[in-house]
């Protein structure tokens, strides 16, 4: 089924920057790792086995955090960069002289088998895809019935301070559009989930100086937009930059006396995997992995 891709995400962007993204786990994904970690106290059944999808990009102290709270889950990871593969084996692989690697559940480095898994873990990734719908199709693909989807990603209101300063300035778009909250839910219910659960918060960061703001935006991703700048802009530009930031996110005249706010909407979203739904015709095509999963939990006609 064809899907519709965001209108301000540049596909080709959108590779370079997964292919060439920092190994490493932003201050930020961390945070939002601790709190979605949090709302997994409301979910009463434990998975026997995850998916961790982009772990180290995600978040692996938040890996942590879920990997303590189901000891004995199995646990799937997927990473789609080459430099996250390395950083996910070095950081989650046990050696061999471990216990732990002979005793305990197991971490596999692997895309997940369909109906595999009973929990997967997305963390700040589906605002930097240029084709959300398909990848929450795989989502839905790898998870069990019954298995439940939780992610994160940024909203529409994130860095508006920014935004403003751009369009103030007569620039290009600060950075493509982010999907608002109903639309996730709307796509997670096309993919097949069933009873989404939305929500979202804004979180206010604060920096010291333009170039400390700068530096950490870059950490979390890059502007994907079509129609940004291209190519390299010069010294006068980027001072140009710099005291806009100063004076219009601190309020100041270009000094560091006042701290820079930028403002981060997280949504948060969570959904089931219902029993496969079978139409009633007189020619019918089930999948193997659904036909197991009706056997188990009897099919829904329509």
């Amino acid at each position: 089924m064809p899907t519709e891709r965001p209108p301000t995400i540049d596909p080709v962007a959108a590779a370079r920057w997964h292919a060439s993204a920092p190994a490493q786990s932003p201050w930020l994904h961390e945070e939002v790792a601790r709190r979605m970690d949090d709302r997994l106290q409301w979910i009463r059944q434990a998975p026997q086995a995850w998916c961790h999808w982009e772990a180290v990009r995600g978040g692996l102290q938040g890996h942590a955090l879920v990997s303590a709270r189901y000891p004995k889950a199995d646990c799937v990871v997927v990473e789609t960069s080459d430099a996250s593969k390395g950083a996910a084996v070095q950081a989650l692989e046990k050696p061999w002289w471990s216990p732990a690697r002979w005793t305990g559940a197991s971490t596999r480095l692997q895309m997940p088998e369909d109906g595999s898994v009973q929990m997967l873990w997305a963390n700040m990734a589906l605002h930097m895809v240029a084709d959300p719908q398909a990848l929450i199709a795989q989502w839905h693909r790898a998870l069990s019935v019954d298995g439940y989807l939780m992610f994160s990603c940024l909203g529409p209101d994130t860095v508006q301070e920014l935004r403003a300063v751009y369009a103030d300035l007569g620039w290009p778009p600060a950075g493509h559009a982010f999907t608002d909250m109903h639309d996730w839910g709307d796509m997670l219910v096309q993919a097949g989930f069933a009873e989404p659960v939305m929500d979202m918060e804004r979180i206010t960061l604060t920096f010291a100086t333009p170039e400390r703001l700068l530096q950490e935006l870059r950490e979390l991703g890059c502007n994907l937009h079509p129609g940004r700048f291209g190519g390299l802009r010069g010294k006068r530009w980027r001072q140009h930059l710099h005291q806009a930031l100063s004076e219009r996110l601190g309020g100041g005249d270009g000094g560091t006396e006042k701290p820079l706010s930028l403002t981060f909407e997280i949504i948060y979203g969570h959904a089931f995997k219902p029993a496969p739904r079978v139409r009633v015709s007189p020619s019918s095509s089930v999948s193997l992995s659904d036909m197991r999963a009706m056997l188990r939990n009897g099919p829904v006609i329509e």
